[in-house]
């Protein structure tokens, strides 16, 4: 490869980092830093001046002794600045060097000291501590980047100006870190430091400081010196002592995520040689854009500007036209179709089909038929564009991958339903043992040696209290953080046991709030009915789904442990990677502590988590291979699983929300062909007799049937769980079937109904009556499941999910699923 190529080729990793530079310029450029002043009253003061305000309150202490020591560190500091050339202080600050030898500038005044006879021990330090109570007077000021170096105190530059400039600010900022429960004292220390090194650089008081000072401020930081970054809570306490203004955004983390890029940014990130194709491509991405979502018009610019035009030219320089040779339309179709894998150490590249070449011949195919389309219509502007298209309709007829594909998919679904319990078994063990550990390590004094859920681990000894609890692992030879062990083993089996009990897509669960819980009161029975709104996703359609017990004892963990003591869950912001924008803070349901920030959860900490449980269970495939699961098998095992329990497909498209059937098809691993021909046939036959009206308003007598489904649920166990409109499908035999909610009320009649099937069986074999015990057996199966839910739920008290009453009028204009 040429060196001409090698500077257009842009690789992922590259685009990304640029992606996240330009979304920090932009930052910087919305909010502009304060100008650094050059000239100020208080630089003009004299020496005599200078000497008097800082042996004077409040720079004077009462300890004799340190007063001494610091009128010393002030004479040696004055008379240091006073030897510089200039007419100001800070003319003579500026011109001794010190900004620019930054951290070493105390070695460069060490012959200026040796040449005034100052020979004290600790000379240097004195000159460092006269330097800051000068600075902390507002005699010179230096910049961000002197500050932040190495070498400056920040700790005693922010408790000088706290005692001399800005009391009541910097106390107000101490008094907000303290508040916070999960305010570590570095962290506290690191803001602290950043809100006095922005008042020493720029002037005046803490309540003056903007938005653009701490950019600046953390660029300053990058250039000096690696620190522990704290800049996330340091942003997060400034601003909610409103410092920064209403502008500024709630979390210092809008400022680096990527922001929606226009159509010429999301093809020029590519650097395309030939710029009438350049124009053109993004011309065609802004006649497309009024129809499409963010992702997809960043995922059609990724497939005509880097894997077609991009590719084209890297291979073809000079080309500069669509009208593409036969030869190079083939060539670059066969480098499309093979993927070319990074070589690994000690070994070569790899070649092999690539997966997702598909959408980028469809891409390419709709350009040049839109621009023969658009010709016609609009020749001065698109005619010359119109060329015949390098990809033919038997490029994208893929009939046999779908089918090829959709086996893979079944096949994969069937090997991961039947573990499924397995692994939520192993989650909640590992969840208990956790805890166990956890709370056993609490009650433990440091030093101590505790032994729970089958370990033994001696409680660690810190030097200052930490909100985490760590113990030693004699065993493994290592320190463990418990508290954080808890944590991921509580999401991970709250992620598990949500996806897995409604089918929902990883995005909208991450979108789920306390204000998705919503509940129904029937006005005859008075009945309450859970609900979980999912809000518009994929489909932009927002469904209601019934909260089962199961779910429910899941929510109410997950709004427990998240309640602060007013009762209410944390407003936190989360921000959308797929339309590249930030969401208001909501009372997110799915959000954890994450050192001293609280934060959403993320999908990549959702595949984090299922990857260590999976690794952790060690459930293996068929080749003996360990076991993956990803987020949206989830929705495809609770589909097949929904589908074989009985549930009718055009009622597991709306609780999936899928627009189509035949995607609910698709996602059920096995379906017969016959049951699917007279499952269309029977909406055939119901279509031709519904109204014509695909959307009206449900007539009074429809609504009343819909409610008496909800009135007619009630069975002597519990209530039956089957959607409206379908029939029983194990006639009546309620003990058998997986939809009965068993009340636990009813744990006696149930416990009943259990003994005599077990004495049935027994006189069955007793007296020989082989076609009773296999019936007798399916339903001693079932009531035993029935006991151990009613088992799993029950609670010493009841708890409050402080679900928000949903009027009836709100709900009485939705149809029913």
């Amino acid at each position: 490869m040429t060196g001409l190529l090698q500077d257009t080729w842009v690789s992922a990793l590259q685009l990304r980092q640029e992606s996240r530079a330009a979304a920090w310029a932009a930052a910087r450029t919305g909010f502009p830093p304060r100008p650094v002043a050059a000239d100020w009253p208080l630089t003009h003061l004299g020496q005599d001046a200078v000497l008097s305000l800082l042996s004077s309150s409040p720079f004077a202490l009462a300890n004799r002794c340190s007063q001494w020591q610091r009128r010393r560190a002030v004479a040696a500091a004055v008379a240091w600045l006073a030897d510089q050339p200039g007419s100001t202080w800070q003319q003579r600050w500026l011109a001794s060097g010190a900004e620019a030898a930054g951290a070493g500038w105390k070695q460069a005044c060490v012959p200026w000291l040796d040449q005034h006879g100052i020979h004290a021990r600790q000379r240097l330090d004195l000159l460092s501590i006269g330097l800051i109570l000068v600075v902390c007077a507002d005699i010179v000021r230096p910049s961000l980047g002197w500050l932040a170096a190495p070498g400056v105190s920040t700790w005693a530059l922010a408790r000088n100006l706290q005692a001399s400039r800005d009391p009541d600010g910097f106390a107000a900022l101490q008094a907000a870190c303290a508040a916070d429960a999960h305010m570590t004292a570095p962290a506290r220390q690191a803001t602290v430091g950043r809100a006095a090194i922005l008042v020493a650089a720029k002037g005046g008081l803490l309540s003056e400081v903007s938005a653009g000072d701490f950019l600046e401020l953390l660029d300053a930081e990058a250039q000096t010196q690696p620190r522990h970054d704290y800049s996330a809570v340091s942003w997060r306490m400034l601003r909610q002592l409103e410092v920064f203004g209403p502008a500024a955004p709630a979390a210092l983390a809008e400022l680096r995520t990527a922001r929606q890029r226009t159509p010429a940014e999301l093809i020029g990130r590519y650097r395309l040689a030939c710029q009438p194709v350049r124009d053109l491509l993004v011309d065609y991405l802004h006649e497309r854009q009024p129809a499409l979502d963010y992702t997809s018009l960043d995922h059609l610019a990724q497939h005509l500007g880097r894997w077609f035009w991009q590719d084209i030219e890297r291979h073809h320089l000079g080309i500069n036209t669509l009208h593409l040779p036969q030869e190079v339309a083939t060539a670059w179709k066969q480098r499309l179709r093979t993927k070319i894998t990074a070589p690994r150490p000690g070994g070569a590249a790899q070649q092999g089909p690539r997966l997702t070449c598909r959408h980028t011949l469809l891409a390419v195919r709709a350009l040049y038929l839109d621009l023969a389309q658009w010709a016609a219509e609009d020749p001065g502007r698109w005619a010359r564009w119109a060329a015949p298209s390098p990809v033919a309709k038997a490029d994208v007829n893929w009939r046999k991958e779908d089918r090829r594909r959709k086996s893979r998919m079944d096949a994969r679904t069937r090997e991961r339903l039947p573990v499924l319990p397995a692994l939520v078994r192993h989650a909640t063990q590992h969840h208990q043992h956790t805890g166990q550990l956890l709370q056993a390590a609490r009650q433990a004094r440091p030093g101590a040696t505790f032994t729970a859920a089958g370990q033994t681990l001696i409680r660690s000894v810190t030097r200052a209290p930490t909100p985490s609890v760590w113990a030693e692992d004699p065993a493994a030879g290592k320190r463990r953080n418990l508290t954080r062990e808890e944590d991921q083993a509580f999401w991970t089996l709250a992620i598990i046991e949500v996806l897995r009990a409604t089918g929902v897509r990883v995005e909208e669960l991450l979108e789920l709030t306390h204000h998705s819980l919503v509940q129904y009161r029937l006005p005859s029975s008075g009945e309450l009915v859970p609900l979980l709104q999912i809000a518009p996703s994929k489909t932009d359609t927002e469904r209601l789904l019934i909260v089962s017990p199961e779910l429910a004892e899941v929510l109410s963990a997950i709004i427990t442990r998240l309640q602060q003591p007013s009762g209410k869950i944390p407003l936190v912001p989360a921000y959308d990677s797929h339309e590249r924008t930030w969401l208001p803070p909501a009372p997110m349901l799915f959000q954890r502590q994450v050192g001293t920030e609280t934060r959403r959860i993320c999908h990549s900490t959702v595949r984090n988590l299922l990857h260590i449980a999976l690794a952790r269970s060690g459930l293996r495939d068929a080749d003996g291979t360990p076991l993956r699961y990803t987020p949206h098998d989830f929705r495809r095992l609770f589909i097949t699983d929904a589908i074989l329990a009985g549930l009718p497909p055009h009622i597991a498209q709306v609780i999936a929300g899928h627009r189509d059937i035949n995607v609910t098809l698709g996602y059920k691993a096995v379906y017969p062909d016959e049951v699917i021909q007279a499952h269309l046939a029977f909406l055939a036959r119901r279509r031709s007799m519904r109204p014509t009206e695909e959307y009206r308003t449900p007539t009074d007598a429809e609504w009343e049937e819909f409610l008496g489904h909800f009135e007619r649920r009630k069975v002597s166990t519990g209530l039956c769980g089957r959607a409206f409109a379908t029939p029983c499908i194990h006639e009546h035999a309620c003990i058998r079937c997986p939809m009965l909610w068993p009340d636990p009320a009813q744990r006696p009649r149930i416990a009943e109904i259990r003994d005599n099937l077990t004495a049935r069986i027994s006189e069955a074999e007793r007296e020989g009556w082989l076609g009773e015990i296999e019936g007798l057996k399916i339903s001693l199966t079932g009531a035993n499941d029935k006991l151990a839910q009613i088992d799993r739920r029950t609670r010493s008290q009841p708890v409050n999910l402080g679900v928000p009453a949903l009027p009836s009028q709100a709900l009485h204009h939705q149809p029913g699923p």
